[in-house]
């Protein structure tokens, strides 16, 4: 009995990463959902970090490059536009079931 085997350790057999993709999809969904809170600057950062509409997510170091502004500036705003997208998914989701207009 104490051999029991989840379909986690099942998928994690085929493929160690599948969990991660799985989580990425949804992050994504999630950030497509609430980026309208995001200034033009944030978004411009997110959406590249993410991959949102490339094929590839991208480093901090390319997205510096492309806005002309300094790696440690592309992290800061990367972090203040993850604490909106926090914030916003937190409020809505506190704001679901208890019948108030958010």
């Amino acid at each position: 009995m104490g051999n029991e085997i989840s379909l986690i350790d099942v998928l994690q057999e085929d493929s160690d990463d599948i969990v991660d993709v799985i989580q990425t999809k949804m992050e994504k969904k999630q950030i497509y959902e609430y980026i309208h809170v995001l200034d033009s600057r944030e978004k411009e950062v997110i959406v590249g970090r993410f991959g949102l509409d490339l094929e590839e997510e991208r480093i901090q170091r390319e997205i510096a490059k492309d806005l002309g502004i300094s790696r440690s500036y592309v992290s800061r705003i990367e972090k203040r536009a993850l604490m909106k997208l926090f914030h916003e998914f937190y409020k809505q989701s506190q704001g679901k079931g208890t019948g108030s207009i958010g």
